[in-house]
């Protein structure tokens, strides 16, 4: 079962509220969710937007912001909703975007609102105003990564391995020790699982532009790997073959294994090798401003 697109929690909305209860829309959202869509996974059900709000609760608002634009259902007080007549004698068992954006009550409220800006009309896709500005997000960070990778794949190899133990810092681990470079293929680098160094990581790095990483690349990272420990990190900007994989998982040690994509994911995340660019904000109601009242 998927999350459903925003316009697709009309009819959820309108079957909660069909008995003309008034709601508080937190509760309106709960019902709703546990009527229609029980099937989603924890995993789902947790599901964030960029501005961190849930995204199954953020759909069924932006669901229940265009019924009411649209005359279905109404807002009698702050925080609370309730159908309307209009939305008693919708029967079908589906209500589209096109139908909620061409009603008249919706047409309406647009016409008002866009003589006041003097701005156009303009229709919005089947993604919420969220969506959009998410899936705007989403492309310009694929791009970022692709353009990091590409740019780890051709830098100097003995400072990938400096980028790598960096990477590591950002993410909480303690100090790391940089080892000799002898290009033997043994250990790039050695960092503390702790603040304390009571445990040791061994790293190795390899920068490739298009080799795999293969069986005999982890088998030797682990020979190279001494007694004092049983943690090792192999990273690549490439990726591992199949023998490279099954070797680390059969292997003794704990052999933690990251490709091109998962590095330039923390990297992202850590912004190790990235900076921001703009920060933009939107903004909403904020409805304890008006809890005095």
């Amino acid at each position: 079962m998927d999350i459903p697109k925003f316009h697709e929690t009309f009819i959820p909305i309108l079957k909660v509220l069909e008995n003309g209860d008034t709601l508080q829309a937190r509760e309106m959202y709960q019902k709703v969710i546990e009527q229609f869509y029980s099937g989603l996974s924890k995993e789902q059900l947790e599901e964030s937007t960029k501005s961190g709000d849930r995204l199954i609760i953020n759909r069924i608002a932006w669901g229940k912001s265009y019924l009411k634009k649209g005359g279905y259902i109404e807002f009698p007080k702050r925080g609370y909703v309730r159908i309307t007549e209009k939305g008693k004698s919708q029967r079908e068992s589906s209500l589209s975007l096109k139908q909620v954006e061409n009603s008249e009550n919706f047409l309406e409220f647009y016409s008002e609102e866009n003589s006041k800006t003097g701005s156009t009309p303009t229709k919005i896709s089947n993604a919420s105003p969220q969506d959009l500005i998410d899936e705007g997000f989403d492309s310009i960070d694929l791009q970022v990564k692709d353009e990091l990778l590409e740019r780890l794949k051709i830098i100097d190899p003995f400072y990938f391995e400096k980028v790598i133990l960096i990477l590591l810092k950002k993410m909480g681990y303690g100090d790391f020790i940089e080892t000799v470079k002898t290009g033997d293929g043994g250990i790039d680098g050695i960092i503390n699982e702790d603040k304390l160094g009571l445990d040791k990581i061994y790293i190795q790095a390899k920068r490739y532009g298009e080799n795999k990483v293969r069986e005999k690349d982890i088998r030797n990272f682990i020979g190279a790997m001494s007694g004092d420990t049983q943690k090792g990190v192999f990273v690549t900007t490439t990726n591992f073959d199949a023998g490279a994989i099954k070797k680390a998982n059969d292997a003794h040690h704990t052999i933690i294994l990251i490709d091109g994509i998962k590095l330039v994911d923390l990297m992202h995340q850590f912004n190790v090798g990235v900076q921001v660019k703009t920060v933009y904000e939107v903004k909403e109601l904020d409805n304890d401003f008006f809890d005095g009242e």
